[in-house]
């Protein structure tokens, strides 16, 4: 072997040299302390931490953050081989970013020692990016090669969120599948509620009493699905109104909630063969601004004493108005809506209340209209197959499998 050829052999790269003199410095610290060397004071032995210079760590992989928006990068390098000679001398790493190789690179991120992984949430899709990582220490730190280009990609699809696309298309299906049933068959089966009833005893009331019975269907207007349940069921009270002739009136926050309940109660007037008692100025435009409106119908309230009150809706602050005022006039109260944070004033202050999703199946049973129906009992089947997943989960849980568990984990 000729001679270059053997020098080039015998050198070491510039890292093993500086990994072997580290090595040789702690050996000799060691031994200084054992021979009770005071390394501090002697004036021929260099101070240790003067000496010792920090190595440089290594970018191993540049990768896309799966299943996001295409807006981070993962950074995963190898620890400087001074933080395994020599604990705590590093205190961490900083990642130095630059748009292209000949930029500026500044610091995104930093994470402590003995972390070698790193996402950056700071991307463009498709846009390169250059790094860099710097091992920190108390008075130094080096840098390491730069590595790039890394891109960020926008998936189409969270793949960690299978299980959830499976039961949102089973719910789907479910709710598909009965509206067609519901269609075909004319008629399906829904539990009678009892409000059904209660419509019925607070109208006969007010018709023994000879006051008139007030409806409220809250503060949307009718692109809201609650709005649109609240008009189901204002026709069947509308029905009974007109079988007994007794006043409804409903004032209205919205003007177009205004027109389509009038046609409401124009339909079940006609249905019952008595058109020529409805009266569209009953069905009247309030106002627009929810506390005018509260005020306005409390005025109502007091002045007419209404003897059945019937607050049907998406309600908000106002619920608790309401429902106080018209406990007070001594009126039959039959609330719903679901917006979870009003139930509890309506079920302390009135006679029945439609719990959340008992506004939207009272609304479909009532109006008989197939969509509805179907909707109801497709999200019905859908529920007590959950609840099937969920008791199957917690038991096979229990005995230490957690294939379902996984199914549905989404982080």
């Amino acid at each position: 072997m000729r001679e270059p050829e053997l020098r080039q052999l015998a050198k070491p790269d510039r890292d093993t040299v500086e990994v072997m003199r580290l090595k040789l410095i702690i050996v000799a610290a060691i031994i200084a302390v054992i021979c009770n060397v005071d390394i501090a004071d002697a004036s021929t032995t260099p101070q240790v931490a003067d000496s010792i210079s920090i190595l440089p760590p290594r970018i191993i992989s540049l990768k896309d953050t799966p299943n996001d928006a295409g807006t981070s990068i993962d950074i995963e390098w190898e620890l400087s081989p001074t933080e395994s000679l020599i604990p705590g001398m590093i205190i961490e790493y900083q990642v130095l970013r630059a748009p292209s190789p000949d930029s500026t690179f500044e610091q995104v991120g930093s994470v402590p020692a003995g972390t070698s992984t790193y996402t950056d949430e700071g991307t463009i899709p498709n846009k390169p990016y250059w790094y860099r990582v710097a091992a920190v220490g108390r008075e130094q730190q080096v840098v390491s090669e730069m590595a790039g280009p890394g891109h960020s990609v926008m998936q189409w699809f969270d793949r960690r969120r299978i299980g959830v696309a499976i039961f949102v298309a089973l719910t789907c299906t479910l709710v598909m599948v009965f509206i067609e049933v519901a269609k075909r068959k004319g008629k399906m089966f829904l539990r009678r509620l009892p409000v059904f009833d209660a419509i019925d005893e607070a109208i006969g009331r007010a018709t023994e009493m000879g006051r008139k019975v007030l409806y409220i269907m809250g503060q949307m207007d009718v692109d809201d699905p609650q709005t649109v349940a609240s008009m189901s069921i204002l026709a069947r009270v509308a029905e009974r109104t007109a079988d007994y002739g007794t006043r409804l009136d409903i004032p209205c926050v919205w003007p177009m909630a205004m027109s389509m309940a009038r046609e409401t109660v124009k339909e079940s007037y006609l249905r019952v063969g008595k058109p020529d008692e409805f009266n569209a100025n009953d069905i009247y435009y309030m106002t627009s601004d929810q506390f005018g409106y509260v005020a306005g119908v409390d005025g109502i309230m007091m002045r007419d004493r209404p003897a059945a009150n019937f607050y049907l809706g998406s309600f908000f602050a106002e619920s608790l108005i309401f429902a106080e005022t018209g406990y007070t006039t001594g009126a039959i109260q039959i609330a719903g809506t679901a917006e979870v944070d009003q139930l509890p004033f309506f079920v302390v202050a009135c006679d029945y209340t439609l719990i959340g999703e008992e506004l939207y199946a009272a609304g479909a049973s009532l109006s008989g209209d197939p969509i509805q129906i179907g909707s109801i009992r497709g999200q019905d089947v859908a529920k007590a197959i959950f609840f099937v997943y969920i008791v199957a989960g917690v038991v096979l849980k229990l005995f230490g499998i957690n294939w379902l568990e996984t199914l549905l984990k989404i982080d």
